[in-house]
């Protein structure tokens, strides 16, 4: 199971055990991170913007208009932002920092 570390708004880092296949907002929710997700991954909000490493943002699955819809309302948006219920845990992942940007 891949080991991912969040770091939260105010520094705080959590590293967590994130099961394959589930969506990254799942996977902090489950674990206690500082991470809203108002609109529990219907992708109607903007409150699970994770900010992502180049090297694992240019390897993720290309996100829809509706995404990108959504990326716009973001605050602290990054060239590297995505929206953590639209990103599945893959083993890629395994060892990466994922920053969960101030709201």
């Amino acid at each position: 199971m891949p080991k991912i570390t969040f770091v939260e708004p105010d520094g705080t880092e959590k590293t967590v055990d994130a099961p394959l296949g589930v969506h990254l907002h799942t996977v902090a929710l489950k674990n206690d991170i500082d991470l809203e997700c108002a609109c529990g991954g219907s992708l109607a909000c903007a409150t699970c913007h994770l900010v992502f490493p180049q090297e694992i943002y240019d390897n993720l699955p290309p996100s829809k208009d509706e995404e990108e819809d959504m990326l716009d309302l973001a605050f602290g948006l990054t060239s590297t932002s995505r929206l953590g219920c639209q990103i599945p845990v893959t083993e890629e992942m395994d060892g990466i920092t994922i920053h969960v940007p101030k709201s």
